[in-house]
């Protein structure tokens, strides 16, 4: 199969090009190559027959229309998005610009181009979005999101993607586009950009510098190993139910806090500080970003009764194995660390 990838030098997006080449299928990555996106992502790939780049922003309905005419996709999966609430809630106009009229043209592109080639039924458009589009939860783990849960997002940056959702359904309902949609958990794991929180409190650490939580650490995220979201998101477009929307979750909520604590404590063994102390005592808790949801928690069952889909690697694992890799890849993330607003508190203005 051939993938028109968009986004597919960001972070989710770029294990997404790895696994799929991988897999065998040939890949077609799309990226403006913004701020967050980063080629050095998919140099494992890029000298592979069937991986081709192409810098071309989604807001640009023309470069889109060529994209699809040179190089005939048999499905989209699009993942091209602004995507830190933070950034969000200092500038929406990018996730308004990004978010819905990208997806908007990248929708009319592919009905342009699905239909001229006589709208063959095996042609997918997969987006994919994220949990944050439902709300906030209560604390009660009884309940979870489904996919029936209904939208209330919060922030520009939720209210952006579910914006981008509706329309997706809109053009399936409307026009017969075969679609399906996924909406996700928190992701973390190797190539995370810098200014999300995981990395920020591992990089700050190695720095001694203070680890940030956002007021008093309670709220709680579902975290999904990004290597397990690139294998379910490869089986949704592969095998998903036309118009079908699944949820797909890494089953391990942690508060921040708890979460925190447990990146320090793998640092403590890995890369002990100079001065015996724990990384722990770095943690200072800072004011609150506006309008932060409590909680968010998945419930995967549609995904794992119809697909047999289910997460692979736990949160300790897979906490381990994104220290050991910030740890191993220096040059990367230094690189990344001069772009603009990383490392600076954003978000603080309501």
């Amino acid at each position: 199969m051939k993938l028109l990838v968009t986004g597919g030098a960001g972070f989710i997006g770029s294990a997404v090009v790895r696994r799929a080449i991988a897999d065998g299928h040939a890949v077609v990555n799309l990226d403006a190559l913004t701020y967050a996106a980063c080629l050095d992502n998919v140099a494992s790939v890029a000298d592979h027959p069937d991986y081709t780049f192409v810098e071309a922003d989604i807001r640009d309905r023309a470069a889109l229309d060529a994209v699809f005419a040179e190089h005939g996709p048999d499905a989209v999966m699009h993942l091209a998005a602004e995507s830190h609430v933070d950034r969000s809630i200092d500038g929406p106009g990018d996730f308004i610009e990004t978010n819905i009229t990208g997806t908007f043209n990248m929708l009319e592109a592919a009905r342009k181009y699905w239909v001229g080639q006589g709208r063959p039924a095996a042609f997918r458009f997969h987006h994919i979005s994220t949990d944050e589009v439902y709300g906030s939860l209560p604390a009660d783990p009884a309940v979870r999101f489904t996919e029936e849960t209904a939208y209330d997002p919060r922030s520009p940056y939720s209210a952006s993607k579910a914006s981008s959702d509706h329309l997706v359904r809109a053009w399936h309902e409307t026009y017969g586009l075969p679609v399906v949609l996924t909406n996700c958990s928190n992701n973390y794991g190797p190539y995370h950009f810098p200014e999300k929180l995981i990395p920020v409190i591992i990089l700050n650490a190695l720095a001694g510098k203070p680890l940030p939580i956002y007021g008093d650490g309670s709220n709680i995220r579902d975290w999904l190993y990004v290597e397990d979201h690139a294998e379910a998101l490869l089986l949704v477009v592969t095998r998903g139910a036309v118009g079908r929307t699944y949820n797909i979750g890494g089953e391990n909520e942690r508060t921040n806090l708890e979460l925190v604590k447990t990146l320090c404590a793998i640092l403590d063994d890995l890369r002990p500080r100079a001065d015996g102390k724990a990384y722990a005592d770095l943690i200072t808790f800072v004011t609150d970003r506006p309008g932060h949801d409590a909680r968010y928690a998945i419930d995967p069952t549609r995904i794992r009764e119809e697909l047999g889909w289910r997460p692979s690697v736990t949160v300790e694992e897979g906490l381990e194995k994104t220290v050991a890799w910030y740890l191993g890849n220096e040059a990367w993330w230094r690189a990344l660390q001069s772009r603009d607003g990383v490392g600076q508190r954003l978000g603080v203005r309501a």
